[in-house]
């Protein structure tokens, strides 16, 4: 059993998850990070070890319940608990486009990996998250998933036409809500990141924003007192609209 804290966070084998494992690392966690490619995630885990941090690798497929299952049963088993949980592993599909013209399929695979992978890796750690003495779960979503925000004719994010990305995010900002509610008068909090456009393989790389700035609101939100908020999107300027 790990007397340190420990941290899983999915799809941290490059950009904003390695990042927010590196940030997690540095305040002490241990960090177990999450790939679907078992290769690529133990090179960035060879990456933040060799910077001094207690991480290692974790094979996890968001989308294969075989693979979260075995994810969850290992973390179990190794670690008897876990103390925070960052849903980041998400997709922009190829093929993305307004409601008019995007594939079908296009749309299924967004939520497939989304928000239905998101939902069943929380349902697989939340025992575990619930054996720990103060849990944090964090959930990465987008100002895309605003309706505030994409609803404003005005505003740059009214012109993304990304239906698969915006309304997955949108329903995680739910599960998010709903999860929080539902554990409310625990020592559980649950809230949602927006690390705003950062330049990564999603973000394109001439985004303004570095992978690091893109962190650092959800690893403030992975290490909230008892006391912090919960079922809430927040981004670095502060509290999200809806």
């Amino acid at each position: 059993m790990k007397t340190n804290k420990i941290a899983l966070v999915t799809g941290a084998n490059k950009g904003i998850g390695k990042e927010i494992a590196r940030q997690l690392g540095q305040r002490g966690f241990a960090v177990l990070a999450g790939s679907r490619d078992a290769e690529r995630g133990e090179l960035a885990v060879k990456e933040l070890v060799a910077e001094g941090l207690d991480a290692a690798a974790l094979q996890l497929e968001v989308t294969d319940a075989a693979s979260v299952r075995a994810a969850a049963e290992h973390v179990g088993a190794t670690y008897g608990r876990l103390d925070v949980l960052v849903n980041n592993a998400a997709i922009i599909p190829e093929g993305d486009d307004a409601v008019s013209r995007i594939p079908i399929d296009v749309l299924r695979s967004a939520f497939e990996t989304n928000v239905i992978g998101l939902v069943e890796v929380t349902q697989a750690f939340l025992p575990l998250l619930r054996k720990a003495e103060a849990a944090r779960i964090v959930n990465l979503s987008t100002s895309l998933a605003s309706f505030a925000q994409v609803g404003d004719p005005s505003s740059e994010m009214s012109t993304m036409l990304t239906l698969g990305y915006n309304s997955s995010k949108a329903a995680v900002n739910m599960v998010t809500v709903m999860l929080a509610n539902e554990l409310r008068g625990t020592h559980v909090l649950v809230n949602a990141a927006d690390p705003g456009n950062c330049a990564t393989d999603m973000g394109g790389w001439d985004a303004a924003r570095t992978p690091s700035q893109g962190a650092a609101v959800a690893v403030e939100l992975a290490t909230l007192p008892a006391d912090g908020p919960t079922g809430h999107v927040y981004a670095e300027e502060g509290r999200l609209p809806w």
